[in-house]
């Protein structure tokens, strides 16, 4: 192939290349294909000759100082089922042509570190490797149902509107990672729903405008990798870590005949409206650890329906560390191994389900902060008191403490009660013997305080034997001309009740066991009024 003369074509083109140069030209689709689907499937086995097969140097050519378009014609482009053989390395150029690449088959790698494209397009391709490292698109970069044998590097690109690439297949590179997209930053939205990957999806420190899908996907973590690493990740809006709805005649590939160019196969309806009729739900699946750590979610964090398949033995984790996002849905499957990480986490509204908590020793709660709780589906106070459990092995005050204010917040005054007895309890076995004595006679006689009613129980209980003791028994008065008629009931109820003087206690002179019954009757007395009081107090405060 020779420098192009002044009409615009070099010699030694090839007849494909020859069409494709003319396509380019008039902006119309170059298609190489034979009309037999099993011919046309750039990843089946059948091999592509030379009647589709187009250089990478000559597309190159084309997309870097290409012809002028014809008059009132735009240059662009547009290829189907052709093969690119050689390596397409545009790196550092500056492409201004529209790209669309449908069901094409490349031989060697795609190139395009510091490329700066407008559009680029390529739907249902085969690609060895696409190395795009601070890759700069003024529009969208979509690569739907491609498939992709040594991973992608997106590292540091800058993607103008849309990342779309739903449905895409990637392979490790020889690190273990499917897609590289460290600092990568996405205008508006990034799809990438039903995709599956056989290494890590690296996201860290990446930016998304609008919202993060990952619907329905398959992600598989390669070489002791995590399946999803995305610490500091940020996300305007909502990261859909869940389930998709897919039409029925979706095929195991995830193609299906029905879908357009975008290969976009979901029918995901609205959080919590019943899909329509000829979908089928496909959760999204973890398989190996989940990291976002320090990300930043604008909406909310939906892993609704999501499952987490972790390795226990090599201790991995789905970690929240730290998130900030006004909602987090968890209510998907429980993770059978390996353990959830909340440590720091702060969030608005938290929606789960009783289920998809794993137990104990699988849940770390550490500074977690929420203001509200929304049970998806029926969720008991004694199930929230395991949920709590779970993530405490060792007795730890604030996951109830934190519980307890936000019942409380709610109107749930009795609930919240009920959890501060909890960690009474479990502070309880922490304490030598002594100290669980005494706390097992707090427990039993007035719970720690937190059931008021029953320290009103016991002080009727010990008025009514201080009355029918007192009422055979008649003191010496301390002067006899002052002291009022003895009254047993009153002089009992007068014991036990601290501050308030009925006129019948200091008028008598006590001897010998009955001096301590009067002191045991008072005792009682200043204990229970006060968790009496204490009660009130929470009643009161309450209204």
């Amino acid at each position: 192939m020779t420098e192009p003369h002044d009409d615009g074509m070099p010699d030694g083109l090839t007849g494909p290349e020859r069409a494709v140069w003319r396509a380019f030209r008039i902006g119309r689709t170059c298609d190489l294909t034979e009309g037999i689907a099993e011919r046309d499937d750039p990843f089946g086995s059948r091999e592509w000759g030379p009647e589709r097969s187009v250089r990478a140097d000559v597309v190159a050519l084309l997309l870097l100082d290409g012809p002028q378009a014809r008059s009132g014609r735009v240059a662009a482009l547009k290829l189907r089922g052709v093969r690119i053989t050689g390596v397409l390395n545009l790196a550092g150029g500056t492409i201004g042509p529209y790209v669309e690449l449908h069901g094409c088959r490349f031989d060697g790698e795609v190139v395009l570190p510091e490329a700066q494209f407008g559009t680029l397009r390529m739907v249902a391709c085969a690609i060895p490797r696409l190395e795009a490292a601070r890759l700069h698109t003024t529009g969208d970069l979509h690569l739907p149902r491609c498939r992709v044998g040594r991973g992608i590097r997106l590292t540091d690109a800058q993607i103008g509107t849309d990342l779309l690439i739903n449905q895409i297949q990637v392979w490790p590179d020889r690190r273990g990672r499917a897609i590289t997209a460290d600092g990568m930053v996405v205008a508006q939205d990034l799809q990438a729903e039903l995709i599956e990957t056989h290494g890590e999806l690296s996201l860290r420190g990446a930016k998304v405008g609008v919202s993060l899908s990952l619907r329905g996907s398959v992600l598989r973590g390669a070489q002791q990798r995590r399946a999803l690493n995305a610490p500091q990740l940020t996300v305007e809006r909502s990261l859909y870590l869940n389930a998709a709805w897919v039409y029925e005649e979706t095929d195991t590939s995830g193609s299906t005949g029905s879908t357009g160019s975008t290969g976009n196969t979901t029918a995901t309806p609205p959080y919590g409206v019943t899909p329509a009729q000829g979908t089928r739900r496909k959760p999204v699946e973890c398989h190996g650890g989940v990291r976002l750590d320090d990300g930043r979610f604008g909406d909310a964090v939906d892993l609704h329906s999501a499952r987490f398949l972790l390795n226990g033995a090599r201790r991995e984790e789905v970690s929240l560390r730290r998130i900030a996002t006004p909602e987090l849905r968890f209510n998907g499957e429980r993770p059978e191994e390996g353990r959830v990480v909340l440590n720091g986490a702060r969030i608005v509204t938290l929606i789960d389900l009783s289920t998809s908590w794993p137990g104990p020793g699988g849940l770390a709660m550490g500074g977690f902060v929420y203001e509200n709780l929304v049970p998806y589906g029926h969720f008991p106070l004694a199930r929230r008191l395991e949920w709590v459990a779970a993530a405490t092995p060792e007795y730890a005050p604030e996951p109830y403490e934190r519980l307890a204010t936000v019942l409380r917040n709610s109107g749930e005054d009795a609930d919240a009660r009920e959890v501060l007895l909890a960690k009474q309890r479990r502070r309880r076995e922490t304490l030598p013997l002594a100290g669980k004595l005494w706390g097992f006679v707090q427990d039993w006689t007035v719970a720690y305080g937190y059931r008021p009613g029953r320290a009103a129980l016991w002080m009727a209980v010990l008025w009514a034997a201080g009355t029918v003791a007192f009422s055979h028994y008649r003191p010496i008065p301390l002067k006899e001309d002052e002291a009022p008629a003895w009254n047993g009931t009153l002089y009992a109820l007068d014991l036990l009740l601290p501050v308030i003087n009925l006129g019948q206690d200091g008028y008598w002179r006590l001897e010998g066991v009955w001096q301590w019954a009067a002191a045991v009757l008072i005792l009682l007395g200043w204990i229970l009024a006060t968790t009496v009081a204490a009660g009130a107090t929470r009643l009161l405060r309450r209204g």
